[in-house]
């Protein structure tokens, strides 16, 4: 029996490849030195593997940005735009890498950056393959080969990951009609094998080829694809030790697929669906080693040693241990990497922190989980604590509020409703609000400075008063909503300067939420975020963003933009409870999230957006499980937002999302008006809102807030001509992809400079053809 671990935090335990990077992109810091901090987190995680007892340890699952770009760099995928950057020899791989990732705007390249996605139905984005017909293929980037030997030299054999070929075309974009990506498998896979000769050169034992789309829907070209990939792996490779993962979900009808597949060893995903592993097991190959992922790796929950030993110990009855392999559901990058950093009982409770487990203690839990499997007596002590803490958990009164649930189960239709439909609001709204055509507007917040940051950290350990801290807060506020007036905006927002993150800030203000110090994990790039811990019943004790909301209006005569984050983005940018339906959990919030919206408007705030860029991330990944899951995700906004009078108006916002699918149930959720990415798919997005001819009004995001890169008014105009084209111009609102927070003032201001002369424009045109 094995010991297993499909991936590993590559952020560090104190984020220090988020500084580093933002040190070198910032010009503030060498390339050396970022290399050096990538060659620290690498070693550190293979050296914890290792001293853990970890038996098959991953290598190339590092990343100075994501894994998909990655691989993109390593085949050679790298889309035509990005040739200068190449042809210029003062710039570095890393260069290019980040040109892709981030855009590129010197020596008088503007450059943009490619497009940016949701990972399956996880919080974290990768960067979009780019691919067209004639799409040539060839071993670009050496990264895994490097990295491989740079654990050898440590001493440390590892296995490396891989992206598998079929799912890493499917993870792309065709640029252009004419083929479907999936076309290109014969074009790829000689690069992967050129890969794995140069890796048996260096006797290498295992490699890891994650294939998560087995765990999808998939057409018989895909089917085929996988067929002919690891049939020509098995021919070429008959020795190789080749583990195909699947995770995220059951393999479902793919099982005999998957099972038959001439691999090694299979991965398969027992947190997110544990009846699947009869199933696998009543048709597995006599020869197939079989990897069960009984940790959960997307979740901060201490794992039920005694649940994981049946499910281990029904899998071992039938392959035996000798073809067993123990590991976490998928890889770790999903969960923050060491609880034991959380040393601040005021922030996380002993009681709360005893159910709790983080990378390196899941780690643990694999190794633990192995030697009970083989009645190591050694592992007595840990079963007996593991068993103390669970049922803690169960019995304790930290839990459940019966009001909460009372309230839940007395929700009336009424409560799910708007007074009056769309038609009737939008002229109660347009004679309320007065706003011109293309209205413009932001998305919430504006860019957090170290110095606003330094307040906070000041704030909390308490060496400014909160009298101190608002004036400050008073300040800035004050000075961006100036600056909004100035540069003509005609919605303005408070900023946020008092928030943290979108997610958290509500968490500390609801009951049933706890908070880690140091729990991070990656989003994208070089951003990091801390979810909250919802462990018990949701509910709001107070109001919570009243008060700024209030301050902000009192600035201006224009309309100031309450702000608030919807409940099923709370919901899946937290790590949630697991002892009861998640929808449960989500109509909770959405009721806490009620109460605040009918405190602001009764405060005069008029406009109000509830932030929902998460609706579309938490779709099941099969499409037959997809609508119990809208019925209550949608439920759960139109409660948050169906307390108000019609003269309100209810915006909502997404992000880095197809919606062609689910374009019904965006309209079902009845917002006034939404707001969406858009520009990194040049308004490909619209087409979705166009075919359905969507009712409501539609924010398309005319410029790209993840690139330091500042576009111009022609290049902002020329995107909303092409939004008018498929959307009428009343509906059109004029804003950024997404908030702020992460920017420089200097190309924000610059920006949305840009974009205000943009919105005139497109009046001008309005006006003009009305004057025709």
């Amino acid at each position: 029996m094995l010991t297993n671990n499909l991936g590993y935090p590559r952020i560090g335990s104190n984020r220090e490849l988020k500084k580093a990077c933002e040190q070198f992109w910032a010009g503030k810091s060498t390339l050396q030195n970022l290399v050096q901090v990538g060659k620290n987190i690498r070693q550190h995680n293979w050296e914890l593997q290792k001293e853990k007892g970890i038996d098959l340890i991953p290598s190339n699952d590092f990343s100075f940005y994501d894994q998909v770009l990655d691989l993109s760099l390593t085949v050679g995928a790298i889309p035509k735009r990005y040739h200068e950057v190449i042809l210029n020899k003062s710039n570095t791989e890393l260069d290019l890498y980040f040109a892709m990732a981030r855009g590129y705007q010197k020596e008088g390249l503007d450059i943009t950056a490619m497009e940016m996605t949701k990972w399956f139905d996880t919080n974290y984005h990768y960067i979009v393959p780019e691919f067209t017909k004639d799409q040539q293929f060839k071993l670009f980037s050496t990264k895994l080969l490097d990295e491989y030997n740079e654990s050898k030299r440590l001493g440390i054999k590892t296995k490396p990951v891989l992206i598998g070929p079929v799912s890493y075309l499917l993870l792309g974009k065709e640029k252009e009609a004419g083929f479907e990506r999936i076309d290109l498998i014969k074009n790829l896979l000689p690069v992967y094998i050129d890969i794995l000769k140069k890796l048996e050169e260096q006797h290498v034992e295992w490699v890891q080829f994650d294939e998560p789309f087995l765990s999808l829907d998939l057409t018989d070209k895909d089917k085929a694809a996988f067929k002919y990939v690891y049939a020509e792996i098995k021919k070429q490779f008959p020795k190789l030790k080749t583990l195909l993962t699947t995770y995220f979900e059951a393999l479902k009808d793919n099982t005999e697929l998957t099972v038959s597949l001439p691999v090694h060893a299979l991965h398969i995903d027992l947190v997110r669906n544990p009846e699947q592993l009869q199933t696998v097991l009543s048709v597995i190959p006599a020869n197939l080693v079989l990897s069960i992922g009984v940790v959960d790796g997307r979740n901060i929950w201490k794992n039920d040693f005694r649940a994981s030993l049946q499910l281990i110990e029904t899998a071992k009855d039938k392959v035996g241990a000798n073809r067993l392999i123990i590991s976490p559901s998928c890889s770790l990058i999903h969960s923050p990497c060491d609880l034991d950093l959380e040393t601040n009982e005021a922030t996380l409770t002993p009681e709360i922190k005893q159910w709790l487990s983080f990378a390196k203690q899941k780690v643990e839990e694999i190794v633990t989980l192995k030697q009970l499997a083989e009645n190591n007596p050694d592992a007595q002590v840990r079963l007996e604590s593991n068993d103390e803490a669970n049922n803690n958990r169960k019995t304790s009164t930290l839990i459940h509020n019966p009001a909460v649930k009372q309230r839940v189960t007395g929700i009336e239709e009424k409560d799910e409703q708007r007074l009056h439909p769309y038609s009737v609001r939008s002229v109660a709204q347009k004679e309320a609000l007065k706003l011109p055509s293309f209205p413009t507007t932001t998305i919430g917040s504006f860019p957090q400075t170290a110095e606003v940051r330094s307040w906070r950290a000041k704030f909390k350990k308490g060496e400014l008063s909160q009298e101190e801290y608002d004036a400050l807060i008073e300040k800035e506020t004050k000075e961006t909503i100036i600056f909004q007036e100035e540069t003509g905006i005609d919605v303005l927002v408070h900023g946020e300067f008092e928030r943290n993150d979108m997610v958290e800030y509500f968490g500390e203000q609801l009951a049933g939420f706890t908070f880690t110090k140091n729990g991070w994990v990656q989003s994208y790039g070089s951003r990091c975020v801390k979810p909250p811990i919802i462990y018990g019943d949701v509910h709001r004790p107070a109001a919570m963003t009243v008060r700024w909301s209030s301050f902000a209006q009192s600035l201006s005569e224009k309309w100031v933009k309450g702000m608030l984050t919807g409940p099923v983005t709370i919901l899946q940018w937290s790590f949630v409870r697991n002892d009861q339906p998640r929808s449960e959990t989500c109509t909770q919030i959405a009721l806490a999230i009620r109460d605040e919206v009918v405190d602001l408007e009764a405060a005069g705030i008029k406009i109000i957006q509830i932030d929902e860029p998460a609706i579309r991330e938490g779709l099941p990944l099969r499409k037959a499980d997809w609508q119990n899951y809208l019925h209550w995700a949608v439920r759960a906004f139109r409660i948050s937002a169906s307390g108000v009078q019609d003269e309100t108006q209810i915006h909502t916002h997404m992000c880095y999302s197809e919606f062609n699918d689910i374009i019904q149930n965006i309209a079902d959720m009845d917002a006034d008006v939404i707001t969406i990415e858009c520009s990194r798919s040049q308004m490909e997005l619209l087409d979705a809102f166009a075919d359905f001819k969507y009712p409501n009004e539609i924010g398309p995001g005319v410029y790209d807030i993840h690139s330091p890169r500042v576009p111009a008014k022609e290049e902002m105009v020329f995107l909303l001509e092409k939004a008018r084209s498929v959307i009428p111009s009343a509906q059109l609102w004029v804003n950024p992809d997404c908030g702020l927070k992460t920017r420089h003032w200097d190309e924000t201001k610059k920006a949305l400079t840009e974009m205000v002369a943009a919105a005139k424009v497109l009046r001008e045109y309005v006006e003009e053809a009305v004057t025709l």
